[in-house]
């Protein structure tokens, strides 16, 4: 049981995570990108504020009344038999009370197969985790600021392994409509297990992502800029592929630079025609390109493209990110506006 236990978190921990960080918390799939959008501008973008309902599951101090009576709904496959997808429904009460949401995302592991101690084979064993989540924002009166939070409940089962946990996401938007700069602050995943999986707690992926966009004044572009994880400075970590070796046969580690972990903090999108029915969008995560690049080859680990086309009240979005030269990501998305 406990071989099979590990087998199934050293699968997930290498999937849905990636970097120094990954494989220290549980409920990693709560980092995952919850649509195209995101994915396709690299990843934990907190500035976008329009009609976009898929938003607020990252940012809650996104929510607004744009968004009343849109429903997103994604899916996306991973590697090998994981899926995951998520959903999102924003619907405004009154004038007063502004605008609610409520979402989930989900992550589906597939079907493992199950050896005891010995090596003999058992019965088949699946995982899967999911988290509801209840949202709010407000705007102070009389200024441009916005802030929001997420109540999320979420549920994990890991063979015959479940754990029960809750979390708080707390947002905060700056918007300088004179030079059309969005300035963001969110703390994502502030919580922890209700029930564990064998009577150890774990903690949740707690993270602090800060976030600037701008739309330029004659161009139809706008750029993003995120800065992740800035509750832990230290992101790399030595490859011992990228050793080097003396000719007298010492081995020296990779020296990762002052400059090159502050790069790994950085993910950058831009959107081209971010205000019409048909927008094309790119992005690169500089800590997902440095990791996972290969040593004299090009495969543009980081990279990541999309669209979203918008038919009267539908728009479909779609994003490809390249991971390495075997494992890339789909992710679709379809927006209907039951407003108009």
């Amino acid at each position: 049981m406990l071989k099979k236990l590990g087998f199934f978190y050293l699968f997930t921990f290498c999937t849905v995570s990636y970097g120094q960080i990954g494989g220290k918390y549980t409920y990693q799939f709560l980092n995952l990108m919850p649509s195209p959008r995101q994915a396709a501008l690299g990843g934990k973008t907190i500035t976008i504020y329009d009609d976009d309902v898929n938003q607020v599951l990252f940012n809650p101090a996104t929510l607004n009344q744009d968004m009343d009576n849109h429903l997103a709904l994604n899916y996306g496959s991973y590697y090998g038999e994981v899926t995951y997808g998520s959903g999102s429904y924003a619907y405004t009460y009154d004038q007063h009370l502004q605008t609610f949401q409520a979402g989930i995302s989900y992550v589906n592991y597939g079907t493992f197969e199950g050896y005891d101690e010995n090596g003999q084979a058992t019965s088949n064993f699946t995982g899967s985790e999911a988290a509801l989540s209840f949202g709010y924002a407000y705007n102070i009166p009389y200024t441009d600021i916005h802030i929001g939070a997420n109540a999320k409940l979420i549920s994990s089962t890991l063979e015959s392994y479940h754990s029960f946990g809750g979390a708080l996401d707390l947002g905060f938007l700056y918007i300088d409509e004179k030079n059309d700069v969005n300035w963001a602050l969110v703390v994502r995943n502030i919580g922890t297990q209700f029930t564990t999986y064998s009577g150890i707690y774990e903690k949740l992926p707690l993270e602090i992502i800060a976030g600037v966009s701008q739309e330029l004044e004659n161009v139809p572009i706008r750029w993003h800029l995120s800065l992740e994880n800035l509750q832990q400075w230290n992101l790399a970590f030595s490859n011992p592929e990228r050793a080097t070796t003396n000719i007298d046969g010492t081995t020296n580690e990779e020296k990762v630079s002052f400059f090159n972990n502050a790069l790994r903090h950085m993910i950058f999108g831009v959107e081209l025609f971010p205000k019409r029915a048909f927008n094309l969008r790119l992005g690169y995560n500089f800590r997902r390109g440095e990791e996972l690049r290969i040593l004299e080859q090009r495969n543009f680990s980081g990279m990541s493209v999309g669209f979203g086309l918008k038919l009267n009240k539908l728009k479909f979005n779609y994003s490809y990110s390249r991971y390495s030269l075997g494992a890339n990501t789909s992710l679709f998305g379809l927006t209907i506006n039951f407003q108009e």
